[in-house]
């Protein structure tokens, strides 16, 4: 079975950024997950543009950038300029007067174009986005900080997604409290991949290759 998996990297150690970037890599991380925040969307700061512009340079992989800021549409080209076409920009639709605009921006560059979705936003509301976006990022918590409590509640919007993914062309992915539990019982439902925070991936005293080794070695 495959599925994605994705280093949050406000969760690494930031004393060397490098290091940490060259282990994950190493350890066969699929992408690098970078949580830019401006204070207001969200109560916290994460993530800097320099942050993305240094491990966009020190790695090949992927990016997948969730910006949890007011107005993307403002610095949205900032994002583009610093990034490789294939890359992933999630916006959030509640943050934006005209998401599809800024959606269709991301296209343009030739990156993927994705939405993320809250606790509390229904998958009625942005339901017509579903038709443009090729990525959906469900938050299993509030976004914000790291090392929340996973929702329950969430399940059943991401049973809703799972059900008309293929109709209308997305994947699927998990950001929030990821345990080896979720992935065991959502990865098989068609679940495309999962971001690994604290839950899973970092704090652990062991090196990364041989908790992401496991993770793939997981029976379902």
């Amino acid at each position: 079975m495959r599925f994605e998996l994705m280093a949050s990297m406000m969760c690494a150690d930031y004393r060397n950024l490098e290091k940490e970037v060259r282990e994950l890599e190493q350890g066969g991380i699929d992408s690098f997950h970078i949580d830019i925040m401006d204070g207001r969307f969200v109560p916290n700061f994460a993530m800097s543009l320099n942050d993305l512009r240094c491990i966009r340079q020190l790695t090949d992989r992927p990016l997948d950038v969730h910006l949890m800021v007011e107005h993307p549409s403002h610095t949205i080209d900032l994002f583009i300029r610093n990034l490789n076409p294939g890359d992933t920009i999630y916006i959030h639709p509640e943050a934006e007067y005209h998401p599809s605009t800024t959606l269709q921006k991301v296209i343009n560059a030739g990156m993927i174009p994705g939405i993320a979705i809250n606790p509390g936003t229904s998958v009625e509301t942005v339901y017509e986005m579903l038709r443009i976006v090729k990525s959906v990022l469900v938050m299993s918590v509030n976004p914000g900080n790291a090392g929340q409590m996973f929702l329950p509640y969430v399940g059943e919007k991401i049973e809703r997604l799972l059900s008309i993914r293929e109709s209308m062309k997305f994947d699927v992915y998990w950001d929030g409290a990821c345990t080896a539990d979720k992935i065991q019982r959502y990865a098989p439902r068609g679940i495309a991949g999962f971001v690994l925070g604290t839950s899973l991936l970092f704090g652990k005293g062991r090196p990364y290759h041989e908790i992401l080794e496991r993770i793939r070695a997981m029976e379902f």
